[in-house]
């Protein structure tokens, strides 16, 4: 037979699980919320005017040489590569997940567009790591198109 210490030992041992349970679930949900609050409030340097004016910049520009193009919008080049470089690598360490950058920034586009620029400035610099976490992020949001192409065949 089972008396009333048993039973309330069970009942405190069924309220410590619940409790971990509830702490556990707590702090996944408070995870995505700080990256949620992380990727709406970036800095002004992420989402400021002159981010927009220096992406409308390089997205504008025609070039038909490396030297071309750093005549003409070099330093906005690598600030916009930098910025994928920046967003790039906070996905790949996990500190955002690739949904929310993926839901706010148009990385493929720009990527594609600088992308001729970044392997010449790879190859003059020896350096084939240069923006390696922008082109993780292009490949990721690339993966990520084809899998919601596929989803609607």
């Amino acid at each position: 037979m089972v008396d009333i210490t048993e039973i309330s030992a069970l009942v405190a041992a069924a309220g410590v699980l619940v409790g971990v349970a509830y702490y556990v679930l707590d702090m996944r949900n408070q995870t995505k919320m700080r990256q949620m609050d992380f990727v709406l409030r970036l800095p002004s340097s992420f989402i400021g005017r002159d981010v927009f004016e220096t992406i409308a910049t390089v997205m504008k520009t025609e070039f038909k040489t490396f030297d071309d193009y750093e005549e003409k919008c070099g330093i906005e080049a690598r600030q916009v590569a930098g910025l994928g470089e920046d967003l790039g690598l906070l996905v790949k360490k996990k500190v955002v997940e690739f949904n929310l950058v993926y839901e706010r920034y148009d990385v493929r586009s720009v990527y594609e567009k600088l992308k001729p620029w970044i392997e010449e400035s790879r190859r003059r610099t020896n350096n084939p790591r240069n923006f390696e976490y922008f082109e993780y992020l292009y490949n990721e949001e690339k993966k990520r198109e084809q899998k919601l192409k596929k989803s609607k065949a």
